[in-house]
């Protein structure tokens, strides 16, 4: 089982829909650097509802010894994703979970193994965690904030082999 960086999103996003249990099933270790920590830390200080990590004894704590490549810099990153990232570079068998999209460009041409919220799910219906993602993605564009244009969550159905294979009309 390989190892995940997590940043932010992934983990809030995870969090609202239940399924934040799943990564100590689905990784060997879950590494979240401080910054995401204290992110998180300051949204429940004011009400946010996002995880109280420390909750997930099962997390594990670092920050990245390296500099931030200043390509990076440039893109606008969040701190979250960037942090996310660098560690990546230390823990090299790591996948790093990213969710917004010029992250996830940023760290695959930088030779990083990239996930998103939605891969997980696909993951733990392919490793028999859950039957259906179907309620999952619903309930990530629902109830969890991310948001999703149809084309995407049908694709995700679509590989997870839940969606109704397109009807095309002859003319």
């Amino acid at each position: 089982m390989p190892k995940v960086i997590c940043s932010t999103s992934a983990l809030v996003y995870l969090y609202r829909i239940k399924a934040l249990k799943w990564l100590p099933q689905m990784f060997e270790e879950v590494w979240v650097p401080s910054d995401v920590l204290e992110e998180l830390q300051r949204g429940l200080f004011i009400g946010l509802d996002v995880p109280h990590l420390f909750d997930y004894d099962w997390i594990r704590y670092a920050d990245p010894q390296t500099t931030l490549p200043s390509a990076w810099l440039s893109q606008e990153l969040n701190t979250s994703d960037l942090v996310a990232m660098s560690l990546c570079f230390e823990i090299p068998e790591a996948v790093v979970l990213l969710d917004d999209g010029r992250a996830r460009k940023t760290g695959r041409v930088a030779g990083l193994t990239v996930w998103g919220t939605l891969r997980v799910l696909l993951e733990a219906k392919k490793r028999g965690l859950i039957k259906r993602i179907a309620p999952y993605v619903n309930r990530l564009n629902v109830e969890a904030g991310m948001w999703m244009n149809e084309e995407t969550r049908l694709r995700i159905l679509r590989l997870a082999g839940e969606a109704r294979p397109e009807v095309t009309e002859a003319a």
